[in-house]
C-alpha cells in the first residue's frame, strides 16, 4: 500500500534549504536551489558520502570527498574522476495541501 510521507511544511522552503531524512532503508536530502525543489538520495552513490555540504555548481551537485557530479534534474553523472558510478537516485515531489512530501 502506498502512503504519503510529509516532509516539509511549503512555508518553511526558501532558497538554500537542505534538509536529511530518513524513511525506512532509504537516505533522502530535500533542497531549493533558484526555487526549484530536488528530493535525491542524501549520500553519493560513489563511496556513500554525506552530500549535505555538496557544492552546487550550475545545475549539478558536486560531491565534496572525490569531486563527483551529478545532473541535479536526471541524476545523471557529468562528471566522474577515479572510478565508474552510477546515476544519483532522485525521487517525485508530491505537493499535499501544504506539505512536500513522497508517496513509498
Amino acid at each position: 500500500m502506498m502512503r504519503f510521507y510529509s516532509l516539509e511544511k511549503l512555508i518553511n522552503l526558501h532558497d538554500g534549504y537542505r534538509k536529511l531524512f530518513k524513511i525506512d532503508q532509504h537516505r533522502l536530502m530535500l533542497m531549493q536551489i533558484a526555487q526549484e525543489l530536488y528530493l535525491v538520495e542524501s549520500h553519493c552513490p560513489h563511496l556513500g558520502h554525506s552530500l549535505l555540504a555538496a557544492d552546487i555548481i550550475g545545475s549539478d551537485l558536486r560531491c565534496s570527498l572525490h569531486g563527483y557530479q551529478f545532473d541535479l534534474h536526471t541524476g545523471n553523472p557529468t562528471s566522474i574522476n577515479d572510478a565508474p558510478c552510477r546515476a544519483l537516485k532522485s525521487y517525485e515531489i508530491v505537493y499535499q495541501q501544504r506539505e512536500v512530501g513522497l508517496i513509498f
